[in-house]
């Protein structure tokens, strides 16, 4: 009777045993504390696009929208890398899980009750400016709207001065040079001189008719030159072989045009005759009724063709050196601002605020914008322009 009493608490006592393995590999494969294996008997949920995120209960994908799905055996899917947490993204717009061509700037819910999807910004995409947005246009619909490109690049900007003159009738300006010959003549005439006090006033005239002629634009090197007894000034009052043009030129130019540069003048009395010729000197005073510079210039004038006062357009043609520029026809004024587009090929369109510097003929020089190289829209970017408007209006 003892031996069967000894056996079954033999038994009891294995039982026991058994029983204290299972539990402490439970309490093991819970984790040792009550709170977390509780968390972990819930089971983990992660989004089959974005394996890094993860929720312990189920929902939607807070990046793509789509639902969570169970990860078997509680652990997190692994991933390559850490994701950015969209929380700390900016919210674009919400689009819509069942149509993504519908969006909304506010978060909302379609006719079947699911919410909208948030999209985020991308680090480098591009964004609205101007209250244009970017878009994407196929082959076929930029050969349908006639869309043609050009790259930015450096070039040599040329630029036309267009102004109105006369043929010049100027008997002051003969009169100032005149007196500076004579004082000259005088000068030369007492340089033997013992009396201090004569040289002194010989060189007082001479710098009273220099500071005439140049008040009147003539350069150093001209006074010089009628100093070594240059030619005179008749044609000042009657043009001969050659005449003197006068132009006005505004302020905004005033610092293209310079003494040496070549004219072009044309008048009604003979259509198709251009007459050529060279500035001579650019006035230092400005007009401060027309906000002018006066420009005069000697141009050929055969035959004697040209008349005191007779009416002529001028044209003067300025080259600067190598700049940064686009073709006029890629900026788009649009109040304060100036816009291209920037052909990104399979990107689409990308609007560009640009600050634009010297406007030439063909070309305008860009100060900040774009880069050399960049391809901009020169044709059919009004068109561009309205979709891109309508897009942004479409978002807001």
């Amino acid at each position: 009777m003892k031996a069967k009493k000894n056996i079954v608490l033999i038994i009891l006592g294995l039982l026991l045993l058994a029983a204290a393995a299972v539990g402490i590999k439970y309490y093991l494969a819970r984790g040792g504390h009550g709170g977390h294996g509780a968390g972990q008997d819930k089971g983990l949920y992660h989004c089959p696009m974005h394996p890094a995120y993860t929720s312990d209960k189920p929902g939607q994908c807070p990046i793509c929208g789509m639902n969570l799905v169970k990860t078997e055996g509680g652990e997190a899917a692994p991933a390559e890398e850490p994701a950015a947490r969209p929380a700390e993204k900016k919210i674009k717009f919400y689009r819509a899980p069942m149509n993504p061509s519908i969006i909304s700037k506010t978060p909302m819910k379609d006719e079947m009750g699911m919410e909208y999807t948030p999209v985020y910004e991308v680090e480098g995409e591009a964004k609205e400016v101007g209250g244009r947005a970017p878009i994407r246009m196929d082959a076929a619909k930029r050969q349908l709207i006639g869309v043609k490109t050009a790259r930015a690049a450096y070039r040599t900007l040329t630029h036309t001065v267009l102004s109105s003159g006369r043929v010049a009738y100027d008997p002051d300006l003969y009169q100032s040079i005149a007196e500076y010959k004579e004082a000259v003549i005088a000068r030369d005439k007492v340089k033997d001189s013992a009396w201090p006090q004569v040289h002194e006033r010989a060189e007082a005239l001479i710098r009273a008719s220099e500071l005439r002629l140049r008040q009147a634009g003539l350069s150093d090197g001209q006074i010089s030159e009628l100093d070594r007894g240059g030619e005179g000034a008749a044609n000042l009052l009657l043009p001969g072989a050659r005449a003197w043009l006068y132009a006005q030129i505004y302020e905004y130019e005033i610092d293209l045009v310079k003494p040496g540069q070549a004219i072009e003048a044309v008048t009604p009395a003979y259509p198709g005759r251009v007459f050529r010729g060279v500035i001579k000197a650019v006035d230092s005073i400005l007009s401060a009724e027309t906000r002018t510079l006066r420009v005069r210039a000697e141009v050929e004038n055969p035959g004697n063709m040209l008349k005191p006062e007779m009416y002529a357009e001028i044209r003067i043609k300025v080259a600067l050196e190598a700049r940064l520029t686009v073709p006029q026809s890629a900026i788009i004024s649009s109040g304060p601002r100036k816009l291209v587009f920037v052909d990104k090929g399979e990107e689409g369109f990308e609007p560009r605020e640009v600050r634009a510097g010297f406007e030439g003929d063909d070309y305008t020089e860009v100060l900040a914008g774009v880069k050399a190289g960049e391809t901009v829209v020169t044709s059919a970017n009004f068109l561009i322009d309205s979709e891109a408007r309508l897009k942004s209006s479409v978002l807001e």
